[in-house]
């Protein structure tokens, strides 16, 4: 599986950290892991064939996941490189999904079912398992952010995975359902002292770490004050039993 970072920050505009969207890659398909208003663009600008999509996974609804999604199907709708399209775009979520698709369509009649292609909306029940993409098998954990949020846990057919926590606040159910992971994309708003319960700072995604023992552990979802902070010396005063990463928009990992 090949991971994609399309934007590592978070609500907060930013000169070069975009706001939620990961793409991942198999053999079999792509998958778009929550989409922000910039997620669509920078699907373009890391050249990444957004027209063939296969899925897309929502997190939950703030706007900084699911910003982009009504604004892509409009695009859908009409660019040339989707009208000859046949498959279907599968797009997953909590129970909810369906509902505020409905809502943004009919603030302008914008027709966003009506696409060139089947357009599948699927809801999903915490710890249902189901089948994302051919031979990639995907199971959602309740987190503590919003009514809707989960993580999601993916397992190919060659046995690799990857957990995606999305926007949560701390909870050790993370860190069973990460266990050995081979990627952990974990959100870590905030260095120190955050404001809110509702997200993970830096002490928390260190101690779910110690516990899970990922092979490889991606820290993502920055605010800010992360711009003043040596990423690497701040992670080191942890000293971390895996290899921690910080997400930055672009960067690329083979899982």
């Amino acid at each position: 599986m090949k991971f994609i970072v399309l934007g590592s920050g978070s609500s907060v505009p930013h000169p070069s950290r975009s706001s939620s969207g990961y793409w991942l890659e198999t053999e079999n398909g792509s998958l778009l892991m929550d989409c922000s208003a910039s997620a669509i663009h920078r699907m373009a600008q890391e050249k990444l064939d957004w027209a063939d999509l296969d899925a897309i996974w929502i997190s939950h609804f703030h706007l900084d996941h699911v910003g982009g999604l009504a604004p892509f199907l409009f695009a859908t709708k009409y660019a040339p490189q989707t009208q000859s399209r046949t498959k279907p775009l599968k797009i997953y979520g909590a129970e909810g999904l369906r509902k505020l698709l409905e809502d943004f369509n009919d603030t302008g009649d914008y027709k966003l079912f009506k696409q060139p292609f089947p357009l599948e909306i699927i809801e999903i029940e915490t710890l249902e398992k189901f089948e994302i993409l051919p031979d990639l098998s995907a199971v959602a954990v309740k987190t503590p952010h919003t009514v809707e949020s989960h993580a999601i846990c993916l397992r190919d057919k060659n046995d690799k995975t990857l957990v995606y926590t999305a926007d949560t606040g701390m909870a050790m159910v993370l860190g069973d359902v990460a266990k050995n992971v081979d990627l952990f994309v974990c959100e870590c708003s905030f260095v120190k002292n955050k404001p809110v319960e509702s997200h993970i700072e830096l002490a928390e995604a260190m101690h779910l770490a110690s516990f899970a023992k990922p092979k490889k552990m991606l820290l993502t979802h920055f605010y800010p004050e992360w711009d003043e902070i040596d990423f690497q010396k701040e992670v080191a005063k942890f000293t971390p039993l895996c290899e921690v990463l910080e997400a930055t928009d672009g960067l690329r990992l083979d899982v």
